[in-house]
């Protein structure tokens, strides 16, 4: 007999009940530390090539696409074991492996005997350390609440998110001005070491594992890409993240270079801009669970999806001046917040509908074509940029954020009014384990920061 569907919360008892559930608190600790130490990262180590290292152009272009490559490599493989292993064991050597690379960045620095060959090397161990880390993770979310309180969760985690990577490249250019680029590493290097240590305390046990029987890990994958194109909605969803994280690709590459050298924005000015970009992503995901309430998720998304082409309207219209920079970031705080919104909606969908098997290799397929869309994005990118100009290949990008719209457009999903059911149990080989944890009780609580209120 099928289980009984859980009592769903209303959203202040749901609210309340993350508050206080401890495993949920540490996961979102850990992980919101892992984000904001990674943009730390991401602002010293270009910086460290260039000013200590003297590369050129092309060697940080390298250097970029190193760190960029694992996810499209290895995401397959890191969603199957993850499904097919403990995934908190799978966080925590990924957040291991990752400090260790880091750390022999200053520790070469400090002795003079960095060289830019290791910064290639550091860079691709921690993007591939980082795709088995974030396998499980996204995965494991599930397992951690209620199916009621999924799109709450991910709502959280989206936000935070947002603000730790703003908080975290801050926090990196300020260390970075203080101590050095190689030692301000330290940051993200001490954030992965909270990310194991909050991980390696939830205490909630795992559903269940897929048994290998002695097959190879690939029979695992197709079966992960076959279950994907199976259900239109995994599907739908699936190529509606693969195409906007194209479009976006191709936008992104140019976006800075438009805005400060042909807009002639000040550095002030365009970090304020990307002050107002988080703020909306964060607003975005705070606000996705009430609108799909009212809405619906499906008409939501839909909405989302064909307002974001119309945000890229004063960027291509503007010319320099303080006139536009205000239109400017206007745009950029809704089409983050219209991101949010829908990212954290779409993901929450996926993470219902997928059974407990098989959560990482869907995740893992989305993965994969998201990351490899984004390089090959940015080769176009930087082609129709050379030969046809900035401003008609960002009016390119913005044509090709219909695509997803129109995926979305032509599936039933757009007329999706509440969240739906959870798939039945599947019978199969798989090792059994206890019921997931409810929500914690409020004695014995991790020393944590209350992330009550607090995010593809």
């Amino acid at each position: 007999m099928p289980a009984a569907a859980p009592r769903r919360s209303g959203p202040e008892s749901a609210g309340a009940a993350l508050g206080r559930h401890r495993d949920f608190r540490r996961y979102l600790t850990g992980q919101t530390a892992s984000v904001a130490g990674s943009s730390i990262s991401s602002m010293a180590l270009p910086v460290l090539a260039v000013l200590e290292l003297d590369a050129s152009t092309a060697q940080v272009a390298w250097l970029m696409f190193l760190g960029q490559l694992p996810p499209a490599l290895l995401a397959l493989h890191a969603g199957a074991l993850a499904d097919r292993h403990a995934k908190r064991r799978q966080m925590i050597i990924g957040d291991l492996v990752c400090a260790v690379a880091l750390a022999t960045v200053p520790a070469a620095a400090a002795m003079d005997a960095l060289t830019l060959a290791q910064l290639m090397a550091v860079a691709a161990v921690q993007g591939a350390a980082g795709v088995v880390h974030d396998a499980a993770a996204i995965s494991l979310l599930p397992s951690l609440v209620d199916r009621s309180r999924i799109q709450r969760s991910n709502s959280h985690i989206g936000a935070l998110y947002a603000i730790a990577a703003t908080a975290g490249s801050n926090l990196g250019a300020a260390l970075t001005a203080l101590l050095g680029p190689a030692r301000a590493l330290l940051g993200d290097i001490g954030s992965f070491l909270i990310s194991a240590w909050c991980t390696a305390r939830i205490r909630a046990r795992e559903p269940n594992r897929v048994r290998s029987d002695g097959r190879q890990l690939r029979a695992d994958i197709g079966e992960g890409l076959r279950y994907v194109h199976a259900d239109h909605r995994l599907s739908v969803l699936t190529w509606v993240n693969a195409t906007t994280s194209f479009a976006l690709a191709m936008l992104n590459t140019l976006w800075a270079l438009y805005l400060l050298r042909v807009l002639e924005m000040s550095a002030t000015a365009f970090g304020v801009v990307l002050g107002l970009g988080a703020l909306g992503a964060a607003t975005g995901a705070l606000s996705a669970p009430a609108l799909a309430r009212r809405f619906g998720p499906g008409p939501m998304m839909l909405a989302a999806l064909a307002i974001t082409p119309l945000t890229q309207i004063p960027l291509l219209l503007a010319s320099p001046g303080l006139g536009w920079e205000i239109p400017i970031g206007a745009a950029l705080f809704l089409q983050l917040a219209c991101a949010g919104a829908a990212g954290t909606t779409q993901r929450s969908i996926r993470q219902i509908i997928t059974v407990e098997g098989m959560r990482a290799r869907m995740q893992a397929v989305s993965t994969w074509l998201t990351s490899g869309a984004r390089p090959v994005a940015a080769l176009l990118a930087g082609g129709l940029g050379t030969w046809a100009g900035v401003r008609p290949t960002l009016i390119g990008g913005t044509f090709l954020l219909v695509v997803p719209f129109a995926v979305l457009a032509c599936s039933p999903l757009r007329g999706l009014r509440q969240m739906p059911d959870p798939p039945p149990s599947p019978a199969g080989p798989t090792e059994p384990s206890p019921p997931r944890l409810g929500p914690a009780r409020t004695g014995d609580s991790c020393p944590d920061p209350s992330l009550d209120g607090g995010a593809a």
